[in-house]
């Protein structure tokens, strides 16, 4: 059964007494681009809402080495439904394990050498300002042609 997230959200604002429904990003110019040159070369990167296990309370944007990859994140402060579904498959929200079988399969050039953790906050202007600047400078540095952003 499908969930409308957005309409579910809007509810439980108004039940709760909000004066303002959430208000999500919204950005009339996003820049995405194509890719330069073909998936099999590129580098890929991978960025989660997720938390590493010894820091379940984020509140700054974190690095780790994609080898070895983690057995489990901590993902009990987020908001999904827990009723319908788990996080005990590590690859059905932060897929690096199947990133790593791609690149083995020369699917994509590699896995970047670390990946990334936001903290989620639900500020739009410190996402903007502070959060993803870090996040673009530290693909620079593993030379990401292309990162995958999974939400949980």
């Amino acid at each position: 059964m499908a969930v409308n997230y957005m309409k579910r959200t809007r509810d439980y604002y108004r039940a709760h007494g909000y004066e303002r429904d959430y208000q999500w990003a919204h950005f009339d110019d996003v820049p995405f681009a194509p890719l330069e040159k073909p998936l099999a070369q590129c580098t890929i990167g991978l960025v989660t809402t997720a938390n590493p296990m010894d820091a379940p309370r984020l509140r700054e944007v974190l690095s780790r080495t994609t080898e070895p990859p983690p057995e489990v994140l901590f993902t009990e402060n987020r908001s999904w439904d827990k009723q319908a579904t788990h996080t005990d498959d590590l690859d059905s929200y932060c897929p690096i394990n199947r990133l790593q079988d791609l690149a083995r399969a020369r699917r994509i050039g590699a896995l970047a050498p670390r990946f990334h953790f936001i903290p989620t906050d639900y500020s739009q202007r410190r996402t903007r300002e502070v959060d993803a600047p870090k996040i673009l400078e530290r693909c620079r540095e593993d030379e990401v042609d292309a990162v995958v952003l999974p939400a949980l």
